[in-house]
C-alpha cells in the first residue's frame, strides 16, 4: 500500500497498451511488463538507496538504506503480479491474447481502486470520501483502458 503500487500499476497499464498494441501477443505485454516493472523497481531502489545515503548525512549505512528503499519500493513489483498473472493466461493459451489484455486492464483500474479506497481508509471512516478516492483512483486505469479502446479501433 504505497505511492509505489499506485504508480507500479498505471506503469504496467501503459506498458500493456504499447507493447500490445505493436505486437498483438499477450506474450510480448508480459515480457514488457516484467522487464519494464524490474527496470523501474531497480531505478527506484537505487534512487531510495542514494536519496537515504544523502539525507543522513553520513549516519546511515549502504546496506541499511538498500533495504529501506527495498522496503518503500516493493509495492511496486508485487501489485505488478495481478496483472502479470492474467497476462500469463493469455501466453498459456488459457485464454484468448485480446481477453487477457482486457482482463489486465481490468485487474489494474480495479486494484487501483482498491488502492484508493484503502489509502483513504486509514485516515477515515467517512464511506463517501473512500469512494471518492477509490474512483478517482481507479480513473487513472480507466484512462488508460480509454486509451487502449482507442488506439485498437
Amino acid at each position: 500500500m504505497s505511492e509505489e503500487a499506485v504508480y507500479g500499476l498505471i506503469l504496467v497499464s501503459g506498458m500493456i497498451v504499447v507493447s500490445y498494441t505493436a505486437t498483438g501477443t499477450s506474450l510480448s505485454a508480459l515480457v514488457t511488463v516484467i522487464v519494464t516493472v524490474l527496470v523501474f523497481f531497480a531505478a527506484h531502489v537505487y534512487a531510495g538507496t542514494l536519496a537515504r545515503l544523502a539525507a543522513s548525512e553520513g549516519r546511515a549505512t549502504l546496506p541499511e538504506s538498500l533495504r529501506a528503499a527495498g522496503r518503500h519500493s516493493l509495492g511496486m513489483l508485487l501489485i505488478s503480479l495481478l496483472p502479470i498473472a492474467v497476462l500469463f493466461l493469455g501466453v498459456s493459451r488459457f485464454i484468448d491474447d485480446d481477453y487477457a489484455v482486457w482482463a489486465a486492464l481490468s485487474v489494474d483500474a480495479l486494484a487501483l481502486g482498491v488502492l484508493g479506497w484503502l489509502a483513504v481508509a486509514k485516515w477515515t471512516s467517512h464511506f463517501w470520501l473512500r469512494l471518492g478516492s477509490a474512483l478517482t483512483t481507479a480513473a487513472f486505469g480507466g484512462v488508460i483502458i480509454l486509451l487502449k479502446a482507442f488506439i485498437h479501433h
